[in-house]
């Protein structure tokens, strides 16, 4: 069975290297997070980008199916007057033949 002792003494050196090795390895984290967030952030302005194209392409379908719906608008419009005129004949004629 090993047994661990404690070392005598700690070192102002060994201290200086403990700290040096604990910034070395803050200083490779930041490094690599910066590169992290500036691929993140170009992977964001390409998905913006890519988003903005295809919403382009959204609004010109829509400006489509509002022409088609102004068309029935019109053909509503058009069966609308047809059936108030028949009813407007079918009224006169039954007043016709009434005053015979």
């Amino acid at each position: 069975m090993a047994v661990m002792l404690p070392r005598e003494k700690w070192t102002d050196d060994r201290l200086d290297d403990l700290n040096k090795k604990v910034d070395d390895g803050f200083a490779e984290t930041k490094a690599e997070m910066r590169e992290g967030f500036a691929r993140v952030d170009g992977e964001v302005k390409d998905l913006r980008r890519d988003m903005d194209e295809r919403f382009d392409k959204v609004d010109e379908r829509f400006d489509k199916v509002d022409a088609r719906f102004d068309k029935i608008d019109e053909r509503f419009e058009a069966l609308n007057r047809a059936l108030f005129n028949g009813a407007v004949v079918i009224v006169a004629a039954l007043i016709g033949l009434k005053a015979f």
